[in-house]
This record gives C-alpha cells, structure tokens and sequence, in this order.
C-alpha cells in the first residue's frame, strides 16, 4: 500500500529561512553550524550510542574555526599587517584553514609538512593557492613536528613580515572553539560527558571550558594516539595525524581531563571504516580514534548518560590511506579487531603503551620532569 507523505507548508517565508544557513557573501561563512549526528547501533551495543558533532561539514575541517580566528585577532592586533605572508606548520587541516583564512583576508600563505602529509592534502593545498614546503629529515629528538617548526623560523627570519599563528601555544587557537561550545549546548541541552582528540590542544581546552561552565560536573576525555608525548608517554613513530605530538604543546589544558586514552592506529582505521559502512559519517585517524572510545564509553556508562564526541574532519584526504586497502596492508593497519575494553594504566608513567589504553591520572608531563626520568630509567 502507497503511503502519503505530509508536508507541511511555512505559513510565512520567515519560517522557510528558520532551519538553514544564511547565504554566504565569502567562503568564511561557511564556517560553524555543523551538524550533530546520533551514532548508535551496530556501531554501538543495542540500546546505546553517542552524538557526533560532525566538523568535516566545514569547508576544510574544524581547524577552519581557529585559522580564521588567529587571523582576525592578529590582524586587530596589528601583528598581522594587510597582505603579509602567514607561514605555519601543519600535517593538513590547518594549512586548509589558512589558505581560506588567506583568501578571506588577502594574505599568501606558505604551509610546512613532511612526508607524511598525504598527496592529496599537498594537491588541496596547492589548489587553495597555500605554497606547500616538505622538510627533508625528523628532528633528531623532536620528530617530524620540530623539524617543521625549525623551518618555520628560518622562513620568518628571510620574511619579516611574515606572521606565524603558533597554533601550540597562541591562546586564540583555543578562544576559537567557544562558538562550537556554544552550538553544542544549543543543539543538545544536556551534555554529560566530551570526548575529544588532543593534538595542539586548542579544540579540546577551548570547548571543555565553556561546556564546564554550563555543566560543572562534564567529564571530559580526552583522546591521544600512542607513541605521543602529549600526556607523558615516550615519543615513538606515528603513523596516525590529526592527534597526538612529539612536543609539549601549551595549550593542553591538562587540568580539564578527567581521563585519556591512547588508541593505536589499526584501532582507528577499524573504528573509522565501520563508521563509514555503518554510518555514513565518518573521517580520519581523530575520528577514528574518538569514536572507539566513544563507543566504549556508550556501553559502559549509564544508559541516560549523554556523551558527545567531536568528529573533527571528513574521510576526503584520507582516501589514499585509511580507506586504501593497499596502504593498510603495507602497513598492517587491517584484521586488528579492538580489544571489547581498553587496558588500564594507573599513572601515565607506569609503561610505555601499543594499543587501546585508559588512564585517569592526568598530569602535565613537564610538570613531572623528575617522575618522567626515572620512569624511563625503569624501561
């Protein structure tokens, strides 16, 4: 039997405007109001699930909020002068948000990678009208990350126009994400835990500490990828981009957590690819990564418990990687079923970690050089 769909007509064309984005005069206006989708079965147990804000609905992603932000504030401040050169390092969603933040405001933009910046990502870049460096070698102790961040100054040394956003430890990276704060609070009302990925550190510090102010009991968590120093963890190779560092960025607000997990990469591109068939929302190595968790927080929370994740970015550069059989194979990303809990740890210093791993002793590693020290004198 045919059945008849009702639809129902505004009874004033204010009411048609009501529901959707205003039309945008610049490309900045496409940023914010994303959408908040509910992740439930089969990617989560019968009867429970998480929401997801999903931020690859911005034009390169969430770091789209902070590229803009810097820019503005920098620009107010008169340390960004009209038309000077903005030079920043970046693994990609950044270097996207810069270049439209460049083209908003009418700034070139150079971006340093490293190898493992994905072609595509290289190709956007390059599209957006961003020039694109690739250092050559790691830093002997910093990785790839200091490298960049050593080429960074010796481009602001030949240009001294240039500005760089510093997006480790620029507070405004971090006053950037009240906005997504905001709207979360506005689409959802209640919100009783946040799991986040932690890389620079400005997303998590920046929505954490509006949501608390709405919710002073919030539990934050926090998502980091293993072989990341961030939470006091050794530096190790990281495959997985978007999270993690090999540095101590300062805009980790380490007090806000209320527990971290390590996840390994294979357990990322299980968690992302399931979300992909099942969901048809999905992204990279963060999205991966905090969905897992999300997912086990679901089970092992109370029903009526409200969790909400944010989903960083989309699948789009991903393509050749997460969702590339052959590039998962040559790195033994596929047939790792995560484990139904993560192991636990009860100080973030007990012993280095390769899997899915919780801990509730959150610190700030260089506020513990000496514990540090001699835990690795024990490993």
């Amino acid at each position: 039997m045919n059945e008849t769909t009702l639809v129902t007509t505004p009874s004033s064309p204010a009411q048609l405007l009501a529901d959707t984005k205003r039309p945008a005069s610049t490309p900045a206006g496409l940023v914010g109001d994303t959408p908040v989708l509910w992740i439930g079965e089969p990617f989560t147990p019968v009867g429970r699930g998480f929401w997801a804000k999903l931020e690859g609905h911005n034009p390169g992603g969430i770091k789209d909020r902070s590229a803009l932000y810097m820019v503005q504030a920098a620009r107010g401040r008169g340390r960004l002068l009209p038309g000077a050169r903005i030079v920043e390092s970046t693994s990609g969603t950044l270097g996207l948000g810069l270049a439209l933040a460049g083209a908003a405001y009418g700034h070139p933009v150079t971006v340093v990678g490293d190898p493992g910046m994905e072609p595509l990502m290289t190709g956007l870049l390059t599209a957006y009208g961003a020039e694109v460096e690739l250092v050559t070698a790691p830093h002997s102790t910093g990785g790839w990350q200091e490298a960049r961040r050593e080429r960074v100054a010796e481009l602001l040394a030949a240009h001294p126009d240039a500005w760089c956003p510093d997006q480790y430890n620029n507070p405004d990276n971090v006053a950037a994400y009240a906005p997504l704060a905001h709207e979360l609070v506005a689409q959802l009302g209640r919100i009783d835990t946040l799991v986040v990925a932690v890389g620079t550190g400005g997303h998590s510090a920046g929505v954490a500490s509006v949501l608390r102010g709405y919710f002073p009991h919030l539990r934050v968590v926090g998502v980091d990828t293993t072989g990341s120093t961030i939470f006091g963890q050794p530096a190790a190779p990281r495959l997985m981009r978007g999270l993690g560092s090999s540095i101590y960025p300062r805009n980790v607000a380490y007090d806000l957590f209320d527990e971290v997990h390590w996840v390994a990469a294979p357990e990322a591109v299980w968690a992302a690819r399931h979300l992909a068939r099942h969901h048809y929302a999905t992204g990279g190595w963060s999205v991966g990564a905090v969905a897992l968790v999300a997912r086990w927080l679901s089970r092992a929370l109370p029903a009526e418990h409200r969790i909400v994740s944010v989903f960083p970015d989309g699948p789009q550069r991903y393509v050749g990687t997460l969702y590339d059989d052959a590039y998962c194979k040559e790195h033994h990303l596929l047939g790792h079923l995560p484990a139904d809990d993560p192991d636990e740890i009860g100080d973030p210093f007990e012993r280095v970690v390769t899997r899915w791993t919780r801990c509730t002793r959150v610190v700030d590693p260089l506020s513990f050089t000496g514990e540090r020290a001699l835990a690795g004198a024990a490993r």
